[in-house]
């Protein structure tokens, strides 16, 4: 935990927080050396790597270190005859952890698809770690609405629906959904994919052919972003495809599902990749979302709730939360 930021602080305190054996003296505690992170700084700036130092350098320290992160949220559920829903949002990068402190992580759940007429799905939850948190992926429009915005936004349904917008960062648009009458009687609907990771979701596709005939083909979901914090290569929060009267569209690359076509249902997205549902003849839901941190093995406390997977990949330990917990660094 961060030492005081005012008032008495002694080298008793500076040795609880960042280690070290008696007897003590303070040109033990540079920064950069055996026990203070090179780049420490507290209330009075940078702890000094070199020259003077004195005890108020260590108002509001911690000793620290850096971990990689992956956090998704859950996919959003496709649409009965809509759009698909969009992938979960999806953030990576480096996170500092104060030794001692308890970061809590949250994984989201995916949405439930909708089965019935004139219902969209619903939207995935959000995941977090720490400060780090993701929106859930955005429901799939009903067959005659609009997609819902979230980390990425769902598809528009057939009837003109429009695709959602994605969250800046972390996901992207969904498709947009359209129509034909051919013949005079006969729909040929085609909604919109749900957005994914790296790309918008398709627009659907129709098209009056001849005597009546026509064709629809479901809008695509957008691809996934891989990712190999684990060590292994895995695509993240594809979108789910949308519904098409002839074909539906395909969800995402990658753990987006499927949309259903020729009166089909759609596909749900896999679990703990954030993939939005598919779109068809009933809505599938979309996927859980994960949350997985790289530590360095070195600076593994081993302290978890919440009952991750543990393994190692190089010189770093790793944690895949599936359900809500925390970590102490």
């Amino acid at each position: 935990m961060p030492l005081q930021t005012s008032g008495p602080i002694s080298l008793a305190n500076i040795q609880t927080e960042f280690g070290g054996s008696n007897p003590i003296g303070l040109n033990e505690y540079y920064a950069g050396g055996s026990l203070v992170p090179a780049g420490t700084s507290g209330t009075n700036g940078a702890v000094p790597s070199t020259g003077a130092i004195s005890l108020s350098n260590f108002y509001g320290t911690a000793k620290q270190y850096t971990i990689s992160y992956l956090v998704v949220a859950g996919g959003g559920g496709g649409a009965y005859v809509g759009g698909g829903g969009g992938g979960g949002g999806m953030l990576t990068g480096g996170q500092t952890l104060n030794v001692g402190t308890v970061y809590t992580v949250t994984v989201g759940a995916g949405g439930s698809g909708s089965t019935s007429s004139g219902n969209a799905g619903t939207s995935g939850s959000s995941s977090v770690f720490g400060p780090v948190s993701t929106v859930g992926g955005g429901a799939g429009g009903a067959d005659g609405g609009n997609g819902v915005v979230g980390g990425s936004g769902g598809g528009g349904g057939w009837a003109g629906g429009v695709g959602a917008a994605g969250t800046s960062g972390q996901g992207n648009a969904g498709g947009n959904g359209e129509y034909v009458i051919s013949g005079g009687t006969n729909f040929y609907v085609a909604s919109g994919g749900g957005g994914g990771r790296t790309t918008a979701g398709g627009n659907g596709s129709a098209m009056d052919l001849d005597f009546g005939n026509g064709y629809a083909q479901g809008g695509a979901g957008g691809t996934g972003s891989p990712n190999s914090i684990t060590g292994t290569e895995i695509y993240y929060a594809g979108g789910g495809g949308g519904a098409g009267t002839s074909s539906g569209g395909g969800g995402g690359i990658d753990w987006g599902g499927d949309g259903g076509g020729a009166f089909g249902g759609g596909s749900a997205g896999t679990a703990n990749r954030g993939g939005g549902g598919g779109a068809g003849w009933g809505g599938a839901p979309g996927g859980s979302g994960v949350v997985i941190l790289s530590v360095p093995t070195a600076n593994y406390s081993g302290t978890t709730t919440g009952s991750p997977t543990v393994t190692t990949s190089g010189s770093n330990t790793i944690l895949r939360f599936t359900a809500s917990g925390s970590y102490t660094a």
